[in-house]
């Protein structure tokens, strides 16, 4: 699946590309979809005011509102009896978002998600376990259809039961893992509470569904054995498949001739110059049962177009820093969960797993870090407790210039997650 004509492109034929692909693009969505054709025009735009991608900073956003409001089908683009796979995003504290593909949106995601999985090294000769939930998630069956279309044999296991997990990994001889990064760290403990790790023949995984860091990438690998990846992709602009990592890890590669992507302020909304953090904001260029004009991803990240030493010259984004939704403001210093993960996942003695705890006391807000010992007998050492909880302080105040509460708990006692982690408890609105 290493598709050199396309992945090494010249920056001029990949914008040449991506302009033809994006008059389509616009096109359709004038002709056929609507909702957004009205968004568009309340905004005060008309179909022929965007003569190419230069001018696309100029037009509105579509955001997770968008979809609530036109809940289910209302921003689709086809006919209900052109979409042949419907996905949604979880929905936890709102309508869900809907996905749709057409018979072609499905093989572009069978091929996408192929590329990424190549990119990291996958072959046909390889055993995929797939640990990510299968139903409405889209990571389950996409990165099962991509890895079918490589030839790849697939074990579709889905999460939870991980006794026979770790069963079917050593009787299947499986050598790829697929889970969120959370669920892989997970299975490393089962792993090391088995005993099993040398009969595990894993070497690849592929990890998505969420952010991490390199230090929790790094702790996946000595724990598993593996050389650990990332991918990226939301529903709603078509699941896995936006962007992967190569075996460089310089960064994941975005499909740019499927994707036109800019950095915004997500305050201001101003596009941001290349290397600057920002909001990721992405238009998908050959989407038929769902095109979207510049959607919000949330996502906090960073974009360079230099080529990569594999020898692909699309763009890159930076491991995701964390959503503009999860940022917590304490004090007036912002601040996301991986910041405070990449401490923590250096420290001797400490897990991986950890809960961050918002409060206010009177009118100010307080952070309490808690986190899990590797060992419980630390406990008993009053002395080693406090320089562990100092270094941790220390070291977060270093990073964000404030001061935190740290709790440290006994072993096994904070919650694990099957899929995507929750680390944040805020109690300020109680």
């Amino acid at each position: 699946m290493w598709q050199a004509d396309i992945e090494t492109m010249g920056r001029g034929a990949i914008r040449a590309l991506q302009e033809e692909r994006f008059q389509n693009a616009w096109k359709h969505i004038w002709d056929n979809a609507p909702a957004q054709r009205k968004l568009l025009l309340d905004a005060g735009v008309e179909q022929n005011g965007i003569r190419s991608l230069d001018d696309v900073h100029t037009l509105p956003f579509t955001d997770k509102k968008a979809f609530t409001k036109h809940y289910p089908f209302g921003l689709f683009a086809v006919p209900q009896g052109d979409v042949v796979r419907l996905h949604s995003t979880s929905g936890t504290t709102s309508k869900p978002s809907m996905g749709g593909y057409t018979a072609g949106d499905m093989q572009h995601w069978k091929d996408l998600v192929a590329r990424f999985c190549a990119m990291a090294g996958v072959t046909k000769n390889d055993t995929a376990h797939i640990a990510f939930g299968f139903g409405m998630f889209t990571g389950g069956f996409g990165l099962n259809y991509g890895l079918e279309h490589m030839g790849v044999r697939v074990l579709p296991m889905g999460s939870g039961q991980t006794e026979k997990q770790l069963m079917m990994m050593r009787d299947m001889g499986s050598t790829v893992l697929v889970a969120t990064p959370s669920y892989a760290l997970y299975l490393s403990e089962a792993v090391r509470e088995a005993g099993v790790k040398g009969d595990l023949k894993l070497r690849v995984g592929l990890f998505g569904g969420e952010g991490h860091t390199p230090e929790m990438a790094a702790q996946i690998e000595e724990s598993l054995g593996i050389v650990a990846t990332s991918n990226y992709g939301l529903c709603e602009l078509g699941g896995p498949g936006l962007s992967g990592e190569c075996l460089e890890r310089g960064g994941m590669h975005i499909a740019e001739d499927h994707y036109w992507c800019e950095i915004i302020d997500p305050d201001t909304g101003k596009v941001l110059p290349e290397g600057e953090t920002g909001e990721l904001v992405v238009t998908p260029l050959t989407r038929e049962a769902l095109p979207l004009i510049r959607y919000r991803t949330k996502d906090i990240t960073k974009l360079t177009y230099e080529p990569c030493a594999c020898g692909r010259t699309h763009a890159r984004m930076s491991p995701t820093l964390g959503r503009s939704d999860d940022m917590l403001i304490i004090r007036g210093v912002n601040v996301f969960p991986s910041q405070i993960e990449s401490v923590l996942i250096r420290q001797e003695h400490i897990g991986p797993h950890y809960m961050l705890l918002v409060r206010r006391e009177g009118v100010m807000d307080t952070l309490e870090v808690q986190v899990e010992l590797t060992d419980g007998s630390v406990l008993e050492s009053f002395q080693l407790l406090e320089k562990i909880r100092e270094t941790i302080r220390e070291q977060i105040r270093n990073i964000l210039g404030l001061t935190v509460k740290v709790t440290l708990v006994a072993p096994q006692t904070v919650e694990r997650f099957m899929g995507k982690a929750r680390r944040i408890i805020d109690e300020r609105g109680k």
